[in-house]
């Protein structure tokens, strides 16, 4: 089975660094002996066999099976029947980008258009343009900045998105929810409400990131895909939207960070805190917790829970030090460290302190007190911002939204809890032109 030209995608394997605390998973689908397509040595590996369903079922089962090989041949995953799939995903009245060219303008002639596309997306000549930028209020009364993607990048993103998917949807952790394939808040804040009722749970880290999409920075995010992706096509792909800036006001400007709105934007961010967050938060509360330790994500908002007051200390400590590492911070304003759970408030009664706090969490206000129908001290309602802006799209305008614990098996909560094999991520060379990453 391992002849060349039974399947044209063998699998090569490398193996990471000894000296990361705990190697990051890579996975390598070869096509052949391509240049500059990896840089690493390699050893001969598996291939797909003939009975296979698809090309993406193939990368989706060699993702899960093999975390040693890094995907040398995804281009050509793009294409026809893809990128139409991507076009009709889209909304017909999305928003148009600079270039000014709508849904129902590219949907006559579709078909020249999109194998037009095609062929300059597979010959390198297709370029990405500056997104429009566009904003739109924030709960705190402030503007958030939008990219408005042109409809052909839009295309382009969204078609690779789906590639990109079936390998990394192999390696997010459990307790990442926020734009995955079947996951949503409802099934996040869930995992919260049986992580808080299930396990000792007595202080809530309520955390958010400072300008986090704006502040992802491109050096790390290329270091980050390689562990993965050894298609330097894919990779420069990425490369020209990251680095298409932004026109405001008839001025470009480079664009910092990943744009929001853009379509491509969401699996990078968890590509990013993949790595610098959730890999870091499995190695920390299996090396370092004293105690019970919880953990939900959604996107960049993420809430914590801990048994004991120090470790949720050195935790947030911790967490501030490596954030820094890698260009992001905590908000200063929007990070607290709560006492919370179902001994909260007698404790603090004992003491003759406050009823406890309460915190937000993907649009939902968390409460706890001396006693809930379902044992756990805790309950959540809709917060009274819960319809603003922050709120993701699935949960604004909800407020009969089921978070019934009782009802709810916590989605990725569980292999939370019984995945003791914490993994960190080894260095990786960026394949776009980009400098070499901070150490």
């Amino acid at each position: 089975m391992n002849d060349r030209g039974k399947s044209d995608s063998p699998v090569v394997p490398t193996k990471p660094p000894n000296n990361a605390a705990c190697a990051a998973a890579e996975v390598v689908e070869e096509r052949g002996l391509a240049e500059g397509n990896t840089s690493s040595s390699t050893r001969p590996g598996l291939r797909a066999g003939s009975a296979v369903p698809s090309g993406l079922d193939r990368v989706r089962e060699v993702a899960r099976r093999d975390k040693e090989a890094r995907f040398t041949a995804l281009l050509h995953h793009i294409d026809l029947p893809r990128l139409r799939a991507a076009f009709w995903a889209i909304r017909p009245k999305a928003a148009a980008g600079m270039d000014g060219v709508t849904w129902q303008d590219y949907r006559q002639g579709l078909d020249e258009n999109l194998r037009d596309l095609h062929g300059r997306v597979h010959s390198g000549a297709y370029q990405a343009k500056p997104s429009r930028r566009a904003y739109i209020p924030k709960a705190d009364g402030r503007q958030r900045p939008l990219g408005i993607a042109s409809l052909e990048d839009k295309i382009v993103q969204r078609a690779v998105v789906e590639v990109l998917n079936a390998i990394y949807e192999a390696d997010f952790l459990g307790f990442s929810y926020g734009f995955r394939p079947g996951r949503g808040p409802h099934q996040a804040l869930d995992a919260l409400s049986v992580g808080i009722r299930r396990k000792r749970v007595n202080w809530v880290l309520d955390a958010d990131i400072r300008e986090f999409f704006s502040n992802l920075d491109h050096r790390w995010l290329g270091e980050f895909l390689g562990h993965r992706i050894a298609d330097s096509r894919v990779l420069r792909l990425i490369g020209k939207w990251l680095s298409a800036g932004v026109i405001e006001k008839g001025e470009w400007s480079e664009t910092e960070g990943a744009p929001q709105e853009a379509s491509a934007s969401p699996l990078l961010a968890n590509v990013y805190l993949h790595y610098v967050f959730d890999l870091w938060v499995q190695w920390w509360r299996n090396r370092l917790a004293g105690g019970d330790v919880i953990a939900v994500r959604f996107a960049d908002d993420f809430a914590m829970g801990f048994e004991y007051q120090d470790d949720a200390l050195r935790f947030l400590a911790d967490l501030r030090e490596r954030f820094a590492k890698f260009g992001l911070e905590l908000h200063p304003d929007k990070t607290r460290l709560i006492e919370f759970g179902r001994h909260a408030a007698r404790h603090r009664k004992a003491r003759g302190d406050r009823k406890p706090e309460t915190f937000d969490f993907l649009g939902f206000t968390h409460m706890c007190g001396l006693t809930t129908k379902d044992g756990s001290g805790s309950s959540a309602r809709p917060s009274r911002s819960g319809c603003g802006p922050s709120l993701p799209r699935s949960t604004r305008n909800s407020s009969d939204a089921d978070i019934n614990p009782s009802r709810s098996r916590g989605g990725g909560y569980e292999a939370w809890c019984l995945d003791t094999s914490p993994t960190t991520p080894s260095p990786a060379t960026p394949t776009w032109s980009r400098p070499s990453a901070p150490r």
